[in-house]
């Protein structure tokens, strides 16, 4: 703290210096930007719209790809029995020909998230650019 003394008028006036309380704000700003978490980025996910409610959507099962993860490790591409062994290479010669590589995975309700990521993690390594999710409100049209 600095101090003047002098001027003749009514003894000594002490005058704070704010230099150094300036400089220890520039710290604790500085530390706090530091460690303040960024905001987590998650999966980019696509989740299927359900129809107007005048308009009827006929089921086209050529073109959408459903990997359904069941309880017990059971796996179905739209309605065919697979295993997990088999899930990449499956895939793969499926969106061999599709110009468009979008598929969805759904995971019922007693499925630890562990093993839907799993499923993410072989559609993604299999090429497929976009895989949506598919819940049970989504399905029920909700």
């Amino acid at each position: 703290m600095g101090m003047s003394v002098g001027g003749g008028q009514g003894g000594p006036v002490s005058e704070p210096n704010i230099v150094p309380l300036i400089d220890v704000l520039l710290v604790l700003i500085i530390i706090f930007m530091v460690i303040t978490p960024k905001t987590p980025t998650g999966l980019d996910a696509l989740v299927p719209q359900p129809p107007p409610p005048n308009q009827k959507q006929q089921p086209d099962d050529n073109k959408t790809i459903v990997v359904q993860v069941a309880p017990n490790g059971k796996l179905k591409i739209n309605q065919d029995d697979t295993t997990w062994e088999q899930l990449g290479p499956k895939l793969t010669d499926i969106f061999k020909q599709r110009a468009d590589k979008v598929a969805f995975v759904k995971g019922d309700d007693n499925v630890e998230f562990g093993e839907v990521a799993r499923a993410i993690d072989i559609m993604r390594g299999s090429e497929i650019e976009h895989v949506g999710l598919i819940t049970a409100k989504i399905e029920a049209g909700q």
